[in-house]
């Protein structure tokens, strides 16, 4: 059959609705062919679309995209893009692809409009709101980036679960789209090189680890002082740091690989040589990799500062002497309101407002 219009629109079929293109070939008589050559295009190639779907005989019924590009902001410092992406609910969220010098590229995605964890550093935390994104909307961010990148002659190389919104309490659409990206008939991609960032939910991390093993983890720990953390992750009230021990020793178990802490440098709060020996002590015998992390300051957490890069130093070399492997982490993006969250906080509740949504929290 012509891709070319003649008659009445048909219904359109998402390009990431797997068993719907499926219906799609048996209704038309495609070619098995013709879908894994368009799928390979868009997920593995990040082919234009209109060259993936210049070679689909059905091309005017696939919808290559369940996101609207809104804006695209790019650093003049360093390599870094934020991408804004409004869903068909009319939210915006962001995605940010990180260019390294060394000529490795990851995106930051995000799964979920807001976030309900409401981590007092974090802007994304300080919407207010949560709604959960489709598998079909967290894959897009992919696909998008993947076809800017591919202009500019680079690839994806890493995918990190650390924008907007807790994956796991998402865990259903995160599932399905870890699904998708390993699969070899659609993106292919190897499990090492995706990493997903939690603020501590067990239960959905050992249910992770069980069903994707190579799959990264990361905990955002940033204190092991129970006053601390309870103070800047308010989760901890519901999950201690005792339960967070015992979840990475499980996942030492299962993965047979290191787990990712994700610690936040922040001035007078986690930043002591006294703080580095409790930390020292709490990650003994664990398998990890601790990433020190210098904060970006929001406007909506004035009584938060980030430690200076010379205490920074200090700490990661107290920890390296303890035979930690710790990694200082550097900031891009810094000049395009890096931290996830600020450029869209304004627009989302304006559009919720105006809509009169009840968004549901998680």
């Amino acid at each position: 059959m012509s891709g070319e219009s003649t008659g009445p629109c048909l219904d359109q079929v998402s390009i990431f609705d797997n068993e719907a293109m499926e219906q799609l070939r048996k209704e038309t008589r495609l070619d098995p062919e013709h879908l894994r050559a368009l799928r390979n295009g868009l997920f593995k190639k990040f082919e234009a679309d209109d060259i993936a779907l210049g070679r689909f005989p059905e091309r005017d019924r696939v919808l290559c995209h369940s996101l609207e590009m809104f804006r695209r902001c790019d650093s003049q410092v360093d390599g870094a893009s934020k991408l804004l992406l409004k869903t068909a609910a009319g939210m915006l969220i962001e995605s940010v692809i990180l260019r390294i010098a060394t000529g490795r590229s990851t995106l930051c995605v995000s799964s979920q409009v807001g976030c309900a964890a409401a981590c007092d550093f974090c802007a994304t935390g300080k919407m207010g709101i949560a709604q959960n994104l489709s598998s079909a909307e967290i894959l897009d961010q992919v696909v998008q980036t993947g076809q800017l990148l591919a202009v500019e002659g680079r690839r994806l190389h890493n995918i990190v679960f650390m924008g907007m919104g807790e994956p796991f309490h998402n865990e259903e659409n995160l599932f399905a789209t870890l699904d998708a990206l390993t699969s070899p008939k659609l993106f292919n991609r190897s499990p090492g090189s995706i990493l997903v960032s939690t603020v501590g939910v067990p239960d959905g991390m050992l249910r992770c680890a069980e069903r994707f093993p190579k799959v990264n983890l990361a905990l955002s720990l940033h204190s092991v002082n129970p006053e601390v953390r309870r103070e800047l992750i308010p989760l901890t009230k519901k999950h201690p740091l005792d339960e967070l021990q015992e979840t990475i020793c499980e996942l030492n178990r299962r993965q047979g690989i290191p787990v990712m802490i994700e610690y936040l440098m922040l001035a007078g709060k986690n930043d002591t040589l006294e703080d580095a020996a409790e930390l020292i002590n709490w990650l003994a015998d664990l398998d990890v990799h601790v990433n020190l992390i210098p904060y970006n300051e929001i406007e909506d957490a004035p009584h938060l500062t980030g430690t200076e890069d010379s205490k920074i130093r200090t700490f990661a070399s107290q920890l390296k002497d303890a035979g930690l492997t710790t990694t200082v982490r550097y900031s891009l993006g810094s000049d395009i309101a890096a931290a996830c969250g600020q450029l869209v906080r304004k627009e989302n509740r304006q559009a919720a407002m105006s809509s009169n949504w009840q968004l549901p929290r998680v």
